[in-house]
C-alpha cells in the first residue's frame, strides 16, 4: 500500500508491504477555517482573559511582537497584518514597533528566508530583528527562578510598552506543546537561561515529553520564566496536516494557550492498541527536516509506540546538514551515545545544543534508528550514531528480516506533528 510522507518541500511516496496490516497514525479530520481572516479578527476583538488588542494598545507608545523562526510553519503574514494595523490605528507609530524573531539558539533568518516568514510587504516596511541568544549584551537579567535558572531575556522585548507573542501550538517533545510561553523561553532567552532550562535536571523527568503539561518541569519552568518577563497578549494558531488554519486563540498567555492546547489534543492525538516492531515516520517535511538536529523530534515521537529493541525508520531531507557547529562537534568528541550520556552527568559539562542529543538518546536506547535522507551520505549518518538506508522500502524489508515474519508496522506520515500514543 502506498503512503505519502512529509519530506522536504515535495513529500515522499513510499510503498509498504501488502502482506501485513500497517497502522497509520494521522491527524483527525478537521475542517479548515472557511474565513481565516474573519476568525482571526474575532479572536483579536474577543480574546480569552484580556481586553481586546486594540484597547490594550491605546495607552502604549511602543510594541514588540515576537514571532517564530523558520523552523515553525506559522502563517505570520496572515496573523501580523491585522495586528500591525490595530497597533498603528491605536496610536503606536510604525517606527516604535519591533518584530523580534524568536530564534532561541537557532541561526538568524534573513534575506529571502525573512520574506518567506513574514511576507514581502512586512519585511520591507517594518523593523524586524533576529534574537541572538549568545549575545549577553542584548539581554537583561531578571533574577533566578526557584529552581536556580538564571533569567536573561532580550532587552528589546522587555523595554516595549506592549508585549505580544505569535506562535503555533503543536506537540513538543520536551515541553508538551509549543506555543504560548515558549516564544519567550527559549525563544528570546539567553544561552545561560536555555542551558539551565535544558539541563538533565529537567529533561530526564518522565513527564518531560510530548503532550504532557501536568507535572512537566520543562513546561512549568518556562511558564514561570515567561511570567517574570511579562506578556500582554498572545496569538496562537492551530494548523492542519496541510498547514491550513484550524483555529486561532488569543489573549492571556496562559488561558489562551491552554484553550488552544485542548483544541490541539482533539486533532493531533492518535493511538494504537499495542507497540509495534517497526515505525516508519518523517521529520514533518520542510522546514522541520532541514537539519539532522530537528529530525531528532521524529525519532522521539516514534519511540512512544515502538517496542523495546524495535526499529524506527525516519525519512528526512536534511538539506542544511547536521545542525549547529556545537551540535555537530558532539559526534567527534564522544564515541557513542552512552559515552555522551555519561559525560553530561557532570554538572560542569556543557556544549550548546547537547540537549538534542540527550533527547535522541531516549529513542536510540529503545530502538534502532535508521535514516533515509538525500542530504547526508551513509558515512556521514553513521558518524551520527544512526544507521541508514537508500530507500524506506529497503529499510522496511531489512527490518522485517530482523524482527521476523510476524513483525508489526506503523507509519506516521506527518512525523512529530502527530502525537502517537499506545492505549
Amino acid at each position: 500500500m502506498q503512503y505519502h510522507l512529509e519530506y522536504g518541500r515535495t513529500g515522499l511516496s513510499i510503498e509498504l508491504p501488502n502482506d501485513r496490516p500497517v497502522q497509520c497514525l494521522a491527524y483527525k479530520e478537521a475542517r479548515p477555517l472557511p474565513d481565516p481572516e474573519a476568525s482571526l479578527d474575532q479572536a483579536l476583538s474577543s480574546p480569552t482573559g484580556t481586553l481586546p488588542l486594540a484597547e490594550l494598545a491605546r495607552s502604549k507608545k511602543s510594541a514588540c511582537i515576537v514571532i517564530c523562526d523558520i523552523t515553525r510553519p506559522v502563517p505570520n503574514e496572515l496573523i501580523l497584518t491585522p495586528i500591525l494595523k490595530q497597533l498603528e490605528e491605536s496610536g503606536i507609530a510604525r517606527e516604535s514597533i519591533t518584530i523580534l524573531i524568536a530564534t532561541g539558539l537557532h541561526r538568524p533568518n534573513e534575506g529571502e528566508e525573512l520574506i518567506e516568514i513574514v511576507g514581502q510587504h512586512i519585511a520591507e516596511n517594518y523593523r524586524i530583528i533576529n534574537h541572538d541568544g549568545q549575545n549577553r549584551e542584548q539581554h537583561d537579567y531578571l533574577g533566578e527562578s526557584p529552581n536556580g535558572v538564571p533569567i536573561w531575556i532580550d532587552r528589546r522585548y522587555l523595554e516595549a510598552d506592549l508585549k505580544i507573542t505569535v506562535g503555533l501550538i503543536e506537540p513538543h517533545f520536551m515541553a508538551g506543546f509549543s506555543g504560548g510561553r515558549k516564544l519567550i523561553c527559549p525563544g528570546i532567552a539567553h544561552l545561560d537561561t536555555i542551558r539551565a532550562w535544558h539541563s538533565p535536571k529537567f529533561l530526564e523527568h518522565p513527564k518531560a515529553c510530548a503532550g504532557s503539561l501536568i507535572e512537566n518541569p520543562v513546561h512549568a519552568e518556562n511558564t514561570w520564566i515567561a511570567q517574570q518577563a511579562g506578556c500582554d497578549f498572545i496569538v496562537n494558531v492551530v494548523i492542519d496536516a496541510h498547514r491550513q488554519p484550524l483555529a486561532f486563540v488569543a489573549g492571556d498567555m496562559i488561558a489562551a494557550f491552554e484553550e488552544g492546547v485542548e483544541f490541539v489534543r482533539e486533532i493531533v492525538v492518535d493511538r494504537i492498541e499495542q507497540p509495534v516492531d517497526i515505525v516508519v515516520t518523517s521529520s514533518a517535511g520542510y522546514p522541520l527536516d532541514a537539519t539532522f538536529y530537528q529530525s531528532v523530534k521524529a525519532m522521539v515521537g516514534a519511540s512512544q509506540i515502538v517496542k523495546p529493541g524495535g526499529t524506527i525508520i525516519v525519512a528526512a531531507c536534511i538539506s542544511e546538514g547536521v545542525g549547529s557547529p556545537e551540535f555537530d562537534s558532539l559526534f567527534d568528541v564522544h564515541k557513542n551515545l552512552e559515552d555522551f550520556m555519561k559525560a553530561i552527568e557532570d554538572p560542569d559539562y556543557f556544549v550548546m545544543d547537547q540537549w538534542q542529543l540527550e533527547e535522541m538518546a531516549k529513542a536510540a536506547r529503545k530502538a534502532e534508528i535508521v535514516m533515509v535522507s538525500e542530504g547526508l551520505s551513509s558515512e556521514a549518518l553513521k558518524r551520527l550514531y544512526v544507521n541508514s538506508c537508500k530507500t524506506v522500502e529497503l529499510a522496511v524489508e531489512q527490518a522485517i528480516e530482523k524482527h521476523g515474519p510476524d513483525a508489526t508496522i506503523a507509519v506516521i506520515p506527518k512525523g512529530p506533528y502527530v502525537l502517537a500514543e499506545v492505549g
